[in-house]
């Protein structure tokens, strides 16, 4: 089975959570045998692991845009044009105009260069809308020229991509629901995001959802049938065995992490408070806050405002190698999430040792029995099990204990299984 798989990134370059699940994912998929993945990206840098996919840059692709014109996979995709900076888990705040490239002929809102390609940043800054309509574009040449058997579109930048590639082959479209925008926005819905995704949704052959709760979102906000909808959960890499992950603590004092994104969806500022309510606890313990986002400098003054600057630590964005090094010198990991659809790091934390504590209000607490859960604006409950884990041996070595039986058992293969399962519905 042959299957056109569109991403918006790929490891080592990401910026979150999407590319470590689209690796994972593809990973697993690739131990089902006959499985051959072409996996596209706006930009390819030529270091991306290939052993098991095929990547391909759209940036690559030599386009002839008066052949793209011809066809219909171009009709109702649109772009906006903005003026603030994006990432793809956050919603954008400002927005200026709606552009329907089917109603502008005489605009050049496609242009190639010389050689018939298009210019892809392969971030996600100020012409995000535009990239995006550009990939579609490229997406349907692809599905022009290519040979497979089904479509497989990752989270809402990719959507308008895979529509076009259904529309240029007349083959299924599979697509996976990572976030929506009302987990990265806080209920704050973009407008315009919400139509993408909602698009997207509706046409879709059959929707993917990383939990029961993004399950229930897209069942509920966008309106979709419900057996068009299933859950695939996420899972965890092996754990690398190499000494070079495992660093030296230079301090006695316990340690307890938050790694994420400083955005409202994580709820840092709920880490800040029962950081605050341990502290005046206990003394003998360091917090670490790593990770980058527009709630940064906040919670760098707030820290300092309440006074306990000197027991908290920021390192910025970790990946790869560095976010097990975090963990081999972490005692306590805390994911206070807001409203998190999956979230992989409790599963890399408590494979590392690293007993977790981890919100209701996440994906990931559907599967896991071996992690505290308390409900992220329960400040008091975080407080408690934090001090709880740091105090208790027993309490701490059962979490550690049970947690990596527990963990060991999620594996990207059964979930690359589950959905070959789903693309068999559609192909014979």
């Amino acid at each position: 089975m042959r299957v056109l798989m569109f991403g918006w990134e790929f490891p080592p370059h990401i910026s979150g959570g999407l590319g470590t699940a689209c690796y994972g994912l593809t990973r697993g998929m690739a131990s089902v045998p006959g499985m051959e993945i072409l996996f596209v990206v706006p930009k390819a840098y030529g270091d991306e692991d290939q052993s098991r996919i095929r990547l391909l840059g759209a940036g690559d692709v030599t386009l002839d845009i008066r052949k793209a014109r011809e066809h219909k996979f171009l009709k109702d995709l649109s772009y906006i044009q903005i003026n603030s900076n994006l990432v793809p888990y956050t919603s954008p705040e400002e927005y200026e105009e709606l552009v329907n490239l089917a109603e502008n002929e005489g605009k050049r809102l496609v242009e190639t260069t010389m050689g018939g390609k298009l210019n892809f940043t392969g971030t996600y800054g100020r012409n995000l809308y535009e990239e995006i309509a550009n990939y579609a574009v490229v997406a349907g040449e692809i599905a022009l020229k290519e040979e497979f058997d089904i479509i497989h579109a990752h989270d809402w930048l990719t959507y308008p991509a895979g529509i076009a590639a259904k529309r240029a082959s007349g083959k299924s479209l599979v697509i996976h629901v990572h976030a929506t925008d009302f987990d990265r926005s806080g209920g704050k819905v973009n407008p315009t995001v919400f139509e993408i995704e909602k698009m997207g949704m509706h046409l879709a052959d059959k929707i993917i959802t990383v939990s029961n709760l993004t399950r229930n979102t897209v069942i509920d906000k966008y309106g979709i049938h419900p057996d068009k909808v299933v859950t695939v959960y996420n899972a965890v890499d092996p754990l690398p065995d190499d000494e070079k992950l495992q660093l030296k603590r230079g301090i006695n004092d316990k340690v307890v992490t938050f790694l994420g994104r400083i955005t409202l969806q994580k709820g840092p500022e709920y880490f800040v408070q029962a950081a605050y309510k341990v502290l005046r606890k206990m003394d003998n313990v360091r917090f670490v806050m790593a990770g980058s986002g527009e709630l940064l400098e906040k919670m760098i003054h707030w820290t300092a405002a309440l006074g306990i600057s000197d027991r908290f630590h920021y390192t910025g964005f970790l990946k790869g190698d560095d976010v097990f090094r975090m963990f081999s010198i972490s005692d306590v990991y805390v994911m206070p999430s807001v409203s998190e659809p999956f979230g992989i790091s409790p599963l890399e934390a408590m494979q590392s040792n690293v007993p977790s504590i981890i919100s209701h209000q996440s994906g990931v607490a559907e599967i896991l029995k071996y992690a505290f859960k308390v409900d992220f604006w329960d400040v008091d409950a975080l407080a408690d099990a934090i001090y709880g884990l740091l105090n208790y041996p027993s309490l701490s070595e059962m979490f550690r204990k049970h947690g990596v039986e527990e963990v060991q058992n999620m594996k990207w293969e059964n979930s690359g299984k589950k959905v070959h399962a789903i693309y068999k519905e559609f192909v014979q």
